[in-house]
């Protein structure tokens, strides 16, 4: 088994980083909180305000809550403890720390980019596919979002400043045939993966299901399998409005992961527990700045300790 993403020792720092204003919006409360030295009163109650404020959704932290308190602890570390540990272990149950990319003999190695649009979705296909050229391979994207021009011109200034190939039709052209050309081009020239940019916005979520059962139809048909990933990219500053959308594309299409965008201008990262909650979606990558590269792995224990650093807990309670 070949992993095409290999943890940076910057995406800890990274991580962090995108994770301040989440963090500051709560750090002085967690403080007041856990600086009490006392579970006395309303400290359950307060607990998962903090963590509703979060965004991490009423349902997700009452379950935190009752989970820690069927522990019956009665030590403020401990209780930091275990909501630590509580906190990673529900990103755990469906995230691994880096993507896989099975098995490149099956070349090309076909992923779906799906969203809204002004989430980050292209930006995100085009720092996917520096980070896949780093590792050695070869990239091609179809530029399939055909609805609208913009996305069109932005994914080719992502191709000339990155030099990786791409399929460009005319604005308003049809997506299935950009999508035909590019794995045609893919297999004539041997290229590893084909990245698929799709349309952000359609009238309804019926004409997004045909859209995007169109596509994979093509790519089922032209390499005889089903395409290998479909990320669902979400923009991490809207917080719970993105369960309307993930709802929407995870009818349309077998999603098989989700890229948070915009962690660096978001205050509310819990939103990842949210959405590992309601749809058992892994979520592989994160944005965390502006640059090429800050498009980093996810990793459940670098994201909950960046979310909970400089809390201050006195040691000898």
């Amino acid at each position: 088994m070949l992993k095409i993403f290999r943890r940076n020792k910057s995406d800890n720092s990274a991580t962090d980083k995108a994770l301040s204003l989440t963090r500051n919006s709560l750090l002085s409360r967690f403080n007041d909180l856990f600086g009490s030295n006392s579970i006395e009163g309303d400290f359950w109650d307060s607990l998962e305000e903090i963590l509703i404020s979060a965004d991490m959704g009423a349902k997700t932290s009452l379950e935190i809550i009752e989970n820690i308190q069927l522990k019956k602890l009665d030590n403020i570390q401990l209780i930091y403890g275990s909501l630590r540990e509580e906190l990673i272990s529900r990103l755990l149950i469906f995230n691994s720390d880096e993507s896989q990319i099975d098995d490149l003999s099956y070349k090309p190695w076909v992923i779906l980019i799906v969203g809204v649009n002004g989430s980050g979705k292209t930006t995100a296909l085009g720092r996917l596919a520096y980070k896949y050229q780093l590792e050695g391979k070869k990239v091609i994207a179809a530029a399939a979002d055909t609805f609208r021009a913009a996305a069109i011109d932005q994914l080719q200034d992502w191709a000339e400043k990155l030099d990786f190939d791409l399929v460009a039709h005319q604005h308003g052209s049809d997506p299935a045939a950009v999508v035909f050309d590019a794995l045609d081009a893919s297999i004539a020239r041997k290229h590893d993966i084909v990245l698929i940019d799709t349309a952000g916005r359609l009238q309804n979520s019926n004409n997004l299901m045909a859209e995007l059962t169109k596509l994979r139809n093509v790519v089922k048909r032209k390499i005889q399998r089903d395409p290998d990933e479909v990320f669902l990219v979400l923009d991490a500053s809207i917080g719970q409005n993105g369960f309307v959308q993930a709802s929407a594309f995870a009818e349309a299409v077998d999603v098989s992961g989700v890229i948070l965008t915009k962690l660096d201008g978001s205050s509310r990262g819990g939103i990842v527990f949210s959405i590992v909650k309601e749809f058992g979606l892994p979520v592989r990558f994160v944005g965390v700045g502006q640059s090429a590269e800050d498009l980093v792995p996810f990793n459940a224990e670098i994201f909950v300790d960046a979310l909970l650093g400089g809390i201050n807990i006195d040691a000898d309670v």
